[in-house]
C-alpha cells in the first residue's frame, strides 16, 4: 500500500502507516500481510515484544482499535527505542535526550584521558543527531551541552559546539543524499533553475516542528552556502 512503509533493519521490522479520513484500512491489512508472510516463510513474529505507538496531533481525540496478531492484541506505547534513538508519540525528544545525558555521565566518571577523548570520539552524544537535534528543546539542548563541557574540564581539550556538531553533519547528509540518486530522500532535494545553481527548492512547513526538521534546515544549509 502506498500510505505503508515497512522498515527492515537485522532482524528488526517496523510498520509505518499513514492514517487519513480515520480509514486505517491499509495500514491494518499491511500487519496482517506481514504476519501471513512470516508464517509462510517459517519466521516467528514475537508478539510480546511487538509495540505500537500512534502520532495523533488531531485537536479531537478518537478511539484506536488495538492491532492483533495471531489473535494477539499488540501493546500500545507512548515511547519506544528504535535504532538507538527514543521516539515519543508527542514527538518531543526529552525522553531520548534525558537518556544521552545519564549515559554519558555514568561514563564521566571514569578519570582515564584516553577513556574520556573515546566517549567522545565513538560515544558522543550526537547519535542519529540530525534526526532528533533540531526540534530539541532549549531546556534539552543545555543539559546536552552541559555534559560536553564537563568532558572538556576533565580532559583539557577543546570539544566542538553541539550546535556546529549538528551543522556539519546535517550538511554532511545533504550531500551524501544528493549524490545518491537511489536515496528514498533523494528527491526532496529539487534543483532551482540552472541560474541558480546549488540552490535547492524550499519545502513549505506548516508547523514548527517540520521547519526544524533535518530536510528543511538542509536545505536552508545548502542555500547559505551559495
Amino acid at each position: 500500500h502506498a500510505s505503508n512503509s515497512i522498515i527492515k533493519f537485522a532482524d528488526d521490522t517496523t510498520v509505518v502507516g499513514l492514517i487519513t479520513n480515520n480509514d486505517e484500512t491499509a495500514y491494518r491489512e499491511e500487519v496482517r500481510a506481514l504476519g501471513v508472510w512470516c508464517q509462510e516463510n517459517n519466521l516467528t513474529l514475537n508478539v510480546n515484544k511487538t509495540k505500537e505507538m500512534i502520532v495523533d496531533f488531531r485537536k479531537q481525540q478518537r478511539e484506536h482499535p488495538p492491532i492483533h496478531i495471531d489473535g494477539t492484541v499488540v501493546e500500545r506505547v507512548v515511547s519506544f527505542k528504535f535504532l538507538g534513538v527514543h521516539i515519543t508519540d508527542k514527538l518531543n525528544w526529552s525522553t531520548h535526550t534525558d537518556s544521552v545525558v545519564k549515559k554519558a555521565q555514568q561514563r564521566l566518571v571514569t578519570k582515564n584521558t584516553h577513556k574520556l577523548l573515546q566517549m567522545h570520539n565513538q560515544e558522543h552524544p550526537v547519535g542519529c543527531i540530525t534526526a532528533w537535534y533540531g526540534n530539541c528543546s532549549t531546556h534539552n539542548r543545555k543539559a546536552l551541552q552541559r555534559v560536553v563541557r564537563s568532558a572538556q574540564r576533565i580532559t583539557g581539550g577543546k570539544l566542538p559546539a553541539l550546535q556546529d556538531t549538528y551543522t556539519t553533519r546535517c550538511h554532511r547528509k545533504a550531500i551524501q543524499i544528493i549524490k545518491d540518486n537511489n536515496h528514498p530522500s533523494h528527491c526532496l532535494f529539487t534543483p532551482l533553475s540552472s541560474r541558480r545553481r546549488g540552490q535547492y527548492r524550499c519545502i513549505k512547513a506548516g508547523t514548527e516542528r517540520l521547519k526544524n526538521s533535518f530536510y528543511l534546515k538542509a536545505i536552508r544549509l545548502l542555500n547559505s552556502h551559495h
